[in-house]
């Protein structure tokens, strides 16, 4: 069964440690830029959003992609980019709805969450457990549905 990264919004103190764990994974450097996902912080309210790729069951990335670069493995269920195909046309950027498929800033190519070939380092290193790797079934459904009411509801309150 796949399994996909799940944010509970009560336990994020917006210390970056996951970006900072995915940018020396993936790039060998403590670079938040260079990472994979990102903390978007809403500092009036003290509320801090992961954002990563959500692995989409119809992604709209690789319905774009021109040159196939953007499939699912299908091992780990991640939707992951072939950098040796990709030709820089930043389609997947523009449509992809929750800002999974990045530009890193100091190479203009394109970088995406490939949950770290079924071990997110991003999850290894969050230490308050804001970010959990689980099973996609129906109780990770909820919960992850629960998050999404609560940021709803929090985001209507600054808006």
């Amino acid at each position: 069964m796949q399994k996909l990264i799940l944010f509970d919004p009560d336990k994020c103190t917006g210390c970056r440690r996951c970006a900072l764990a995915c940018s020396l994974s993936k790039e060998g450097v403590f670079n938040s830029e260079k990472a994979r996902i990102g903390v978007i912080s809403f500092w009036d309210i003290g509320m801090h959003v992961p954002v990563f790729c959500q692995q989409c069951t119809k992604p709209l990335c690789a319905d774009v992609c021109p040159v196939g670069a953007i499939s699912r493995n299908k091992e780990t269920g991640a939707m992951v980019l072939d950098a040796n195909l990709c030709i820089g046309c930043k389609m997947c950027v523009i449509v992809c709805p929750l800002a999974g498929c990045l530009i890193n800033p100091h190479s203009g190519t394109i970088i995406k969450c490939d949950l770290c070939g079924g071990d997110p380092q991003c999850v290894k290193y969050c230490e308050f457990g804001a970010l959990e790797f689980v099973e996609a079934d129906e109780v990770a459904y909820i919960k992850r549905k629960a998050g999404a009411d609560k940021l709803a509801e929090a985001l209507k309150r600054i808006a």
